[in-house]
């Protein structure tokens, strides 16, 4: 496989302002191109672009039960390495964020035991960050249950 290169994402936000504080801010996403209409940031080495809608609406998103847990879809976020995820976990924490599923460990003891933790930014987008203590797990093709 060759070198993995960075992912463009772009979502709709009901607020800049909220965003660059949210992205910019707590998660330390360091920005680039904005206009007023939208933002691009630095998204742990991938293109990610907020982008304005007014009447950006969540309401009605789907759940999909993951290992006991109401995982909201659609979400995004990143693989991070053990050390970072708990980094992040230690500064949302601190900073009071309210969590969609709590910062765990899901799948113990099987292939795919991995870290993980879901929140929403100001405009309820749903976000996972996720690490595994062995990456070689990542695209593990063992079945699970759910």
């Amino acid at each position: 496989m060759s070198v993995i290169r960075p992912f463009h994402l772009a979502v709709s936000v009901h607020d800049i302002a909220q965003a660059k504080a949210f992205y910019g801010g707590l998660m330390g996403c360091s920005e680039g191109r904005s206009s007023s209409r939208w933002v691009d940031f630095d998204f742990f080495g991938h293109q990610f672009v907020c982008h304005l809608d007014e009447n950006h609406n969540l309401a009605g998103q789907l759940e999909n039960t993951v290992d006991g847990d109401a995982v909201p879809v659609p979400h995004f976020g990143v693989v991070l390495t053990m050390a970072d995820w708990e980094a992040l976990r230690v500064r949302l924490t601190s900073a009071g964020v309210r969590f969609v599923i709590e910062p765990r460990i899901r799948f113990r003891g099987k292939a795919g035991e991995q870290a993980t933790m879901f929140f929403t930014d100001p405009s309820g987008n749903a976000l996972e960050f996720k690490a595994f203590n062995d990456d070689s797990r990542i695209f593990s093709s063992q079945v699970l249950a759910s």
